[in-house]
């Protein structure tokens, strides 16, 4: 389990990562530090995923959850950042199969995709779920080595 989580949202996804935020300190004994927007006042996602990003690339047994409309324009800046391996999802099967297999420690969930209770759920799995190692190691040796020639 995670001993800190980032949050980080536009003005679309302010509302629910209110309520994350709530069901996470309410329910898991994990720090939360919310890294924006802290407002619905209109705002650009790219700067919050740049800030949730850069922490948990710098803390050691840290994640994210990045919310924005649709999760989308999250997760595509979310994985211009080396050792990040950002997860859309919309159910609480694909944010099983995000930690179980890909070892996923950023989650990006979309406010006008997804109620607060699917939310709920998907961020109970995600944080619940540990990597499963094996086979599934070498695959993401595959991807940072893929990191590395891109990001040279």
């Amino acid at each position: 389990m995670f001993s800190k989580i980032y949050i980080g949202s536009d003005h679309a996804g302010f509302q629910l990562k209110k309520i994350i935020i709530d069901y996470i300190i309410n329910n898991f004994e994990i720090e939360v530090i919310d890294k924006g927007a802290y407002s619905e006042n209109s705002c650009d996602y790219p700067d919050y995923a740049v800030e949730v990003c850069k922490e948990v690339q710098n803390t050691p047994n840290s994640a994210g959850i990045l919310i924005c409309g649709t999760g989308i324009g999250m997760s595509i800046v979310a994985n211009k950042f080396e050792n990040i391996r950002a997860a859309l999802c919309t159910n609480s099967t694909m944010a099983k199969f995000a930690r179980l297999h890909n070892n996923s420690n950023v989650l990006c969930l979309g406010s006008r995709i997804i109620g607060p209770e699917t939310a709920k759920d998907i961020v109970q799995q995600f944080i619940n779920t540990n990597f499963e190692g094996g086979r599934h190691q070498k695959r993401l040796e595959k991807i940072q080595s893929i990191e590395k020639k891109v990001n040279t």
